[in-house]
């Protein structure tokens, strides 16, 4: 089991220098994000949505320690909406955004991230789109819901995202089908303890096809955030026998996994929403990509080897 040693290696700055100093490191994280600065990445929007994908931004960033840096968070995704104004691409171009960025586990953390997502929410909406909250450990979802909730006050198009592993989320789900709310169905990514989590990969998968299920027979709006080809044939059919139009729901996926994919339900009349990563903060979100999939850090290992 790589994927909790790998997450445990996230969050050890001796790994990160030693990550981000390996000459081999920038191509390969190049593949899962594509840019670090707005500049760099409005191109990248412009190609995508070229080719009939629709996507969702995220400025990565790991381990806010100040309110200071919350703020430049919340004024980074501020800037990248802006930019996105003159594209006009409305809801084909949405944010995903972490609440631990606004500053979420700081003292008053709860108040200080809705303080910060507020404007972001509201600078979305202007725009003609709207934004996701990300899913983090267990620990924060209890805040992240009620964030939530009181965005959907003003911003009812606000989505979230739920986490199959969670023994939590079939009632979350229910909860959330029942409110008509956008929801982002995702397996998880983050090392949690057996006491809340299942650890079983056919454990969790039995898991996300009951949730998605009881998203897809649900008042809400669906979003399978998966690659696994299985799951997302599966995803297909109870779309069809709830009765779902195709516009009804859309599939989600990382940017730099399953490109061909992509471009194959998009083909064939799917909604399909490309989550698209940028910023210099990169090391976390890298980490993640490779603890979530062995063939990430298959492709990892073999390019150090081709560049050694």
């Amino acid at each position: 089991m790589l994927g909790p040693v790998i997450l445990a290696a996230s969050r050890s700055d001796r790994m990160r220098r030693l990550v981000s100093a390996a000459p081999v490191t920038k191509p390969v994280v190049d593949r899962f994000i594509p840019g670090e600065t707005v500049d760099q990445i409005v191109p990248i929007v412009r190609d995508l949505t070229d080719q009939g994908l629709e996507l969702t931004m995220d400025v990565v960033g790991e381990d806010i320690t100040t309110p200071a840096q919350a703020e430049a968070a919340r004024d980074a995704y501020l800037e990248l909406i802006d930019r996105l104004k003159p594209l006009d691409l409305g809801t084909r171009a949405e944010m995903s955004v972490k609440l631990s960025m606004f500053g979420q586990a700081l003292e008053g953390g709860h108040e200080l991230a809705l303080a910060n997502v507020r404007p972001v929410v509201e600078a979305a909406a202007e725009i003609g789109t709207t934004v996701t909250l990300d899913a983090e450990d267990h620990t924060t979802l209890d805040s992240m819901f009620a964030i939530h909730e009181e965005l959907r006050e003003d911003f009812p198009q606000t989505g979230c995202v739920i986490q199959a592993y969670l023994f939590r989320t079939e009632a979350d789900a229910r909860r959330l089908a029942d409110s008509g709310s956008r929801v982002r169905l995702v397996k998880g990514a983050y090392k949690e303890p057996a006491e809340v989590a299942y650890q079983q990969r056919h454990e969790i998968d039995k898991a996300y096809v009951r949730i998605l299920r009881t998203l897809m027979e649900g008042e809400g709006y669906p979003m399978i955030g998966s690659h696994d080809p299985r799951l997302i044939s599966i995803g297909q059919e109870l779309a069809r026998t709830a009765g779902r139009k195709l516009d009804e729901y859309e599939f989600q996926m990382l940017y730099g996994i399953r490109g061909d994919e992509h471009l194959r339900l998009a083909a064939e009349g799917h909604r399909m929403r490309v989550y698209t990563a940028y910023g210099t903060d990169w090391y976390g979100y890298f980490m993640r990509r490779l603890a979530e999939k062995p063939a990430n850090l298959r492709f990892f290992a073999r390019s150090m080897v081709s560049k050694g």
